[in-house]
């Protein structure tokens, strides 16, 4: 009896764990219903400075000192910085090349030098490269309250 008790024991814990393992929540809990397609995105902004919405895309890098920022593939293989509201959640580290849907506000920025280079060198570039960064960049930009990452 005490067999049969610990196999079903352990049979329900090892579902339960792959059950979890589909997808993963990181900030505001949201819903995958409505996310548009990440290259779709610079045509919805058109002119606007910022918008809300909810989009599904492919991670391109993340930073790897801790998760606190993201790159998004978008349109003509561009990318999307994506951080995260009031810096009051992170993603892992491992999910390049992942599909994640994130809802938030889209904007179109223009970051500083000093900034881009700060992400380079989170995102482990050489000191030569990140020294080749010496003009701020325009560029869509994304701020998350929530993200769901699917494995």
């Amino acid at each position: 009896m005490k067999k049969f008790l610990l196999s079903t024991l352990l049979v329900a814990a090892s579902l339960g764990a792959f059950a979890q393992s589909e997808v993963s929540y990181h900030g505001k809990k949201i819903t995958e219903k409505g996310a548009i397609p990440a290259a779709q995105l610079p045509d919805k902004m058109a002119n606007k400075t910022q918008m809300p919405a909810k989009i599904e895309g492919t991670v391109e890098s993340v930073c790897k000192v801790k998760g606190c920022w993201m790159n998004v593939k978008t349109a003509d293989n561009q990318v999307m910085r994506v951080s995260f509201r009031d810096y009051g959640f992170f993603v892992p580290k491992d999910i390049v090349g992942k599909t994640v849907v994130m809802e938030g506000t889209a904007e179109t920025t223009t970051t500083p030098v000093d900034e881009l280079r700060h992400y380079a060198k989170d995102a482990g570039k050489s000191k030569a490269e990140i020294e080749k960064i010496t003009e701020p960049e325009k560029a869509l930009s994304f701020v998350a309250d929530g993200v769901i990452v699917k494995k």
